[in-house]
């Protein structure tokens, strides 16, 4: 009888260790609680700390309370001016009403999913109505901040506050830049060449017009080199003239110095003449006196 009553008394007492053990559960920092009874949300618990549920009939589903990031993969957008842009968006969310999360997505990983749908197609949306340009410029921020809104407003229903959508990235496709990049060269080629053949034709006309201004000068230069010439060769001659006219022998004397220098300069150091050659009558002689 002792026996089958310490029997008792023990199942009793890890019948309530048992019990105590699963009446409690510890909500930690960053987490949320959503209490399910029989698969029937009860209730949720945001505080940190230790809560009472019942056993067998209650469990606990946890979800963080921190933002949590999502990163979707590279899509291609067709834009407004019908250009494709390969996009990467980056969102930060946090899990706001863990009961209607529960009822709409119930898992992080569907949650995922769905978000990342919504993203995509609101950015297809928005993105579609806008040039290239626009995201180019100013404007970028405002599409952005539209991209947004319409991603909360849809992820608010199933329980996702989102805090931020960003484009992390967007770039032209690769086919794409390098046509615009072929063309960009082609254009750039077009155009030196139309430099270079308008650079010609400024040398030319300058090398002509150079070419023209320098006969002009040249001209004008022998013209005014003969008149000279001439002018002094005449003056020459009447200083001769007068000077032959004053004193006709000294002039002859003169000249025939001159002759003897142009003729003696130049010659081998021996110069073979006939003793009476007219040549050395001068040298020989000397100027006959003048009486």
């Amino acid at each position: 009888m002792k026996r089958g009553l310490r029997l008792s008394l023990a199942a009793l007492a890890l019948f309530a260790l048992w019990a105590a053990d699963n009446s409690f559960y510890v909500v930690s920092e960053g987490q949320q609680a959503l209490v399910v009874r029989l698969g029937k949300p009860m209730g949720t618990a945001g505080e940190p700390g230790l809560k009472l549920k019942m056993p067998v009939l209650d469990s606990i589903i946890t979800y963080d309370n921190r933002l949590l990031p999502l990163e979707p993969p590279v899509e291609q957008v067709i834009l407004g001016d019908q250009k494709r842009l390969e996009v990467q968006t980056y969102t930060r969310f946090r899990i706001a009403d863990p009961l209607k999360f529960y009822q709409s997505v119930r898992t992080l990983e569907q949650a995922r999913a769905q978000l990342s749908q919504i993203v995509s197609s609101s950015l297809r949306r928005e993105l579609g109505r806008v040039m290239l340009r626009s995201l180019l410029s100013p404007e970028r921020a405002a599409i952005v901040d539209n991209i947004q809104k319409e991603v909360g407003e849809k992820a608010l229903q199933q329980g996702i506050k989102v805090v931020e959508v960003r484009i992390h990235r967007a770039d032209l496709p690769y086919e794409t830049s390098q046509a615009i990049y072929d063309r960009m060269k082609s254009e750039r080629e077009r155009e030196a060449k139309e430099l270079r053949a308008q650079g010609s034709e400024w040398a030319q006309e300058i090398q002509a017009k150079a070419d023209r201004e320098r006969t002009v000068i040249l001209s004008e230069a022998q013209r005014q080199a003969t008149i000279t010439r001439g002018e002094t060769d005449a003056q020459a001659n009447h200083l001769l003239a007068d000077a032959f006219g004053k004193d006709p022998e000294f002039y002859r004397l003169y000249r025939s110095l001159q002759t003897y220098r142009q003729a003696l300069a130049g010659s081998a150091p021996t110069l073979v003449l006939s003793p009476d050659a007219a040549f050395l009558r001068d040298f020989k002689s000397g100027p006959e006196a003048r009486r």
